[in-house]
């Protein structure tokens, strides 16, 4: 048996699928694939390609990290130190912590129109509460590109599959933008985000401090256009509501 590292992507139906990957003595890159299983069926070898470059065009289309495996020459795969793999769904290896330093997205779309058509409206209005917050901020607008990308995507009547990066010098906003997709959860719509690790980032903002850390925020900062974007529950002004209350104390 030889060691790969493991990916995988997760479906909007709830299944997932499998990638592996290692590099060979001779310079080539061999890949291994398939549904979530204790084997991976298919495989490739090719050369020209590293594979640091080929596991960031996986991540960048949604594959998670899971973890360094052993595989024979059959596909079936097994743990490291030779321990079976009981359950594939579940299984993952504690990594230690990473410094974030950039995000990967993802956007595959199989919506018919009318999911379409209500995708589109949601991004060009969670976009203009983003302008109005960054504009009372004083902040300067943000020269990522993925704006214009998906809200043409979603004005087609096609399918579509998107995915690119958000960096540092993006700022907060194209993520929040990203993170209001994803907790949308549009029917047929899979939004994937990732660092650069591979981890998954998840749509509760409240878990993700690394990558608010990575864009220098926290979330306090942002909770009035985080409440707006449906990212979190707006709080309840006790003051306020007392206030509207009638007194019957005699």
């Amino acid at each position: 048996m030889s060691v790969w590292t493991l990916y995988r992507h997760r479906n909007a139906d709830g299944s997932s699928k499998d990638w592996a990957v290692r590099s060979n003595s001779d310079g080539s890159i061999t890949t291994r694939w398939g549904k979530t299983d204790s084997r991976l069926p298919s495989s490739n070898t090719r050369t020209g390609i590293r594979q640091h470059d080929i596991e960031r065009q996986k991540q960048a289309k949604g594959y998670v990290f899971v973890g360094k495996v052993e595989i024979d020459t059959d596909g079936n795969i097994r743990l490291p130190r030779s321990a079976p793999i009981a359950d594939p769904v579940t299984v993952s290896i504690e990594m230690p912590p990473v410094a974030v330093d950039k995000l990967y997205w993802h956007v595959d779309c199989r919506a018919g129109h009318a999911t379409l058509l209500d995708m589109g409206i949601a991004l060009r209005r969670w976009l203009g509460d983003l302008e109005a917050w960054s504009q009372a901020q004083g902040f300067a607008a943000s020269n990522w590109s993925g704006w214009q990308r998906l809200i043409n995507a979603s004005l087609g009547e096609e399918a579509f599959d998107l995915s690119g990066q958000i960096h540092r010098e993006h700022g907060v906003l194209p993520w929040l933008w990203m993170m209001a997709l994803k907790h949308a959860a549009f029917p047929g719509v899979l939004v994937g985000i990732a660092s650069e690790t591979g981890r998954d980032v998840s749509s509760d903002l409240k878990a993700e401090t690394e990558v608010l850390a990575l864009f220098d925020t926290d979330i306090e900062a942002i909770r009035p256009l985080a409440e707006s974007l449906g990212l979190l529950k707006p709080r309840l002004d006790l003051a306020l509501a007392m206030a509207d209350q009638t007194d019957h104390w005699f």
